[in-house]
């Protein structure tokens, strides 16, 4: 009896090993053969060893290739290729090479049976030529070294500067951050296809979320104080400008803080915007980016820049042993600030006002209440405060930590309605990136429309 069950055991296995093979067989021969898709499949794209790239940036004339791509089943798909919702072709392969400057979305359509599966691609063309937008106020946009294009907010700047030129002491110049994902040619199209100019901002070492000089920082000087390295420099600078069709550069001029060397920095920066001058197109624009403390008296003669964005924020009062802890980026600090410069350095025509997209936040305080000590304060991002208290654009302060205070909605509406009736040339926020996501909350938004 054993051995016969053992048997019939053995036949049940070996029928079933027989009919698995079978079946594998026959999908084998299924999945070789390209199957006939039932009612409900959806028809198949394969690009593994083909070129179907997500998104291309190229300057006008150069063409985007979508090929080595095959479909299932196979000679039964309707194929469509969509330019902005425009049929184009209806081949296997699809070349595009765009006339103009712009932003294009192409789109591949595979039917079979009444069903469709799709890809996308967005094609961002660099034009040739473009003309610059006329604006009643300048609004420009610094994007920060960790910023990408998706933090543009292109509805609602005339500029941006874009901080990718790191000054060494020894003269060179560090455009990583430019050259990575094609960054700056982004920008560049981005900004051109709608009229705007986009600046290559030039820096020594900052400090993070503020964006300004760190103690005793002397990075960019020696670079400017040696004839030779500052004209080498300028000629990087201009060969980057050529190569990603940037419209100027902004000047950071940063290393002063606490440095020996500050003063002679500021006088051979007169040289080296002048140099700039002579080296760049006629109608490359060249700014800086100054303070407004004490150290603005050793400023050189800077009639060659378009003009001095004035760091009106951060007064100095409220940090330290023993400050106070308030607002440090008032309505009447930037009134002062850019007093200061219109007052004493250049026509108010040539000033832009800073307004801060970050808090100063305190983290401990005296018996007083006053700011314990110079590690006793730091800094919080907009984005960062209004995820923390959702209301937080209404309002000035919030309570974290020891309280942060920052420009909410409402201040920079007063300071950008003095901006709008006074003669000074418009405003700058530090950074564009560091802006509240939700439109609605935004600084930039809501001092463009004020603006223009």
């Amino acid at each position: 009896m054993r051995t016969i069950q053992n048997k019939k055991l053995l036949d049940i296995q070996l029928a079933v090993l027989v009919l698995s093979t079978l079946l594998v067989a026959a999908c084998n021969k299924d999945i070789a053969d390209d199957p006939e898709f039932g009612p409900n499949d959806y028809p198949r794209i394969f690009y593994a060893q083909g070129s179907f790239p997500q998104a291309v940036i190229l300057n006008q004339g150069q063409t985007a290739t979508y090929g080595g791509i095959t479909y299932s089943p196979a000679g039964k798909v309707k194929i469509s290729w969509k330019v902005n919702d425009e049929v184009k072709s209806s081949d296997t392969t699809f070349k595009f090479t765009p006339t103009a400057g712009g932003e294009y979305n192409i789109k591949l359509e595979v039917e079979h049976n009444g069903l469709v599966s799709t890809r996308a691609s967005q094609v961002i063309v660099k034009p040739t030529t473009y003309t610059r937008k006329n604006f009643n106020k300048v609004v420009m946009g610094y994007l920060s070294i960790d910023g990408i294009g998706a933090d543009v907010k292109w509805n609602y700047v005339t500029h941006v500067a874009a901080q990718f030129g790191r000054v060494s002491s020894d003269g060179s110049l560090d455009i990583t951050r430019g050259n990575a994902n094609q960054l700056a040619d982004e920008l560049v199209a981005r900004g051109h296809i709608r009229g705007l100019p986009v600046l290559l901002t030039l820096f020594g070492r900052l400090s993070p979320v503020d964006g300004w000089a760190l103690y005793e920082s002397d990075d960019m000087g020696p670079a400017l104080r040696n004839p030779g390295l500052r004209a080498g420099l300028v000629a990087q600078v201009k060969n980057y400008l050529q190569t990603t069709k940037m419209d100027g550069v902004d000047v950071m001029m940063t290393d002063f803080n606490g440095s020996p060397n500050y003063g002679a920095s500021l006088t051979v920066l007169g040289l080296f915007v002048k140099e700039l001058r002579a080296a760049l197109p006629t109608d490359a624009i060249i700014t800086i980016t100054a303070g407004a403390g004490w150290q603005h008296w050793e400023y050189p003669d800077l009639t060659p820049v378009d003009w001095v964005n004035v760091r009106a924020f951060e007064d100095g009062v409220h940090v330290g042993p023993g400050a106070p802890v308030g607002q440090a980026s008032s309505l009447e600090f930037m009134k002062t600030a850019a007093n200061i410069w219109a007052q004493f350095h250049v026509p108010a025509s040539k000033v832009v006002v800073g307004f801060p997209a970050f808090g100063l936040r305190y983290n401990e305080l005296d018996a007083n209440g006053n700011c314990a000590g110079w590690s006793a304060y730091d800094y919080m991002t907009y984005k960062a405060i209004i995820a923390a208290d959702p209301a937080a654009d209404t309002k000035e302060k919030i309570n974290v930590s020891k309280g942060v205070y920052y420009n909410g909605v409402p201040l920079v509406k007063q300071k950008a309605d003095f901006i709008k009736t006074s003669a000074y040339k418009g405003m700058y926020g530090w950074y564009i990136d560091a802006d509240a996501a939700d439109t609605t909350k935004s600084l930039f938004r809501n001092v463009f429309r004020t603006l223009n």
